[in-house]
């Protein structure tokens, strides 16, 4: 098949693990910058048009065809990027994650809406627009120490821990000086700075590990100093995982989970999670998972419209 990656730099870990996966598979893979593409939007046959440059500086440009798309769309670029991704779908194209599920991971509060709507366990969260409602804010989630955080950030930057009330009011009223989103989160003591990052592909947990916090940080990501290794899981903790993909509608994501007295608790669910780290972890060809998992589901020869409604 011929599979396009969607991302900014053939060079990083995830994308060139998923290059190598494919072509050992015999699939005909390539890199694609999603920012070098446009789209031809008003013609009966929808196209995407990949604006690449060559080595002397001159434009090249290409129609692309594919079997099968994986969107590695960074943050920044979510809506161009899901665009992108349903200009394809629009094409017939296979994509591992629709450009509806992609969105609706990236918007923290709409997901978060949706995984407690489908019964998915959450730490007690607020959210709301003025900064004067901060004491309501903070008694909701049992009182301080809270997890304030940016609906826009990620890899655990515009995440702060505020042990007092008066620094959770300061960090709140300052937050919105700036116009921006927060949500306001209970602070799960008893997981210890450690948290679980689950792979889910195609409704199966294929990897886990548990993440552990750098001395004096209470953020276990890797990109803020943490370390990590494989994970066992519960049965209820892979329920957990599979049920937050679902309610997303994402095939292929890393579920992000706090163990708690009761039971397991979803932080975040990423569409793009990072390669590097979990098959480090695990010595899991989590790559070659999601080749096969285009392998099962992306529809030869004629391909009907798949874009959502």
């Amino acid at each position: 098949m011929r599979i396009g990656v969607l991302s900014r730099k053939a060079s990083l870990y995830s994308t060139r693990r998923l290059i190598e996966a494919g072509e050992a598979r015999n699939h005909d893979m390539r890199v694609i910058n999603y920012l070098r593409c446009y789209m031809d939007i008003s013609n009966p046959n929808p196209g995407v048009v990949y604006h690449d440059l060559v080595a002397d500086r001159n434009a090249k440009e290409e129609s692309l065809d594919f079997d099968a798309v994986v969107p590695r769309i960074g943050a920044s670029y979510t809506f161009y990027g899901a665009a992108l991704v349903r200009q394809f779908e629009m094409m017939g194209v296979f994509a591992t994650n629709d450009s509806q599920s992609i969105t609706r991971s990236r918007d923290k509060l709409r997901a978060q809406q949706l995984l407690a709507r489908s019964g998915v366990d959450l730490p007690a969260t607020t959210f709301a627009h003025d900064a004067r409602h901060s004491r309501g804010l903070i008694d909701r989630v049992g009182g301080t120490p809270v997890i304030i955080k940016l609906l826009e950030g990620t890899q655990g930057v515009g995440v702060v821990l505020a042990e007092t009330r008066k620094a959770a009011e300061s960090v709140i009223g300052a937050f919105r000086q700036l116009d921006a989103n927060i949500l306001v989160q209970e602070f799960i003591r008893e997981a210890g700075g450690d948290d679980l990052r689950v792979i889910v592909i195609g409704g199966k947990v294929v990897a886990a590990m548990e993440r552990h916090a750098a001395p004096g940080e209470f953020r276990a990501n890797l990109h803020q100093g943490g370390t990590a290794d494989k994970a066992k899981l519960t049965p209820d903790e892979r329920r957990t995982a599979v049920r937050a993909a679902k309610a997303l509608g994402l095939h292929v994501c890393g579920v992000d989970m706090l163990r708690s007295n009761r039971g397991p608790l979803v932080l975040e669910v990423n569409s793009s999670p990072g390669l590097e780290g979990v098959e480090k972890a695990t010595g899991i060809d989590v790559a070659g998972k999601i080749i096969e998992f285009i392998e099962a589901n992306a529809p030869r020869g004629n391909r009907p419209d798949r874009v959502g409604a």
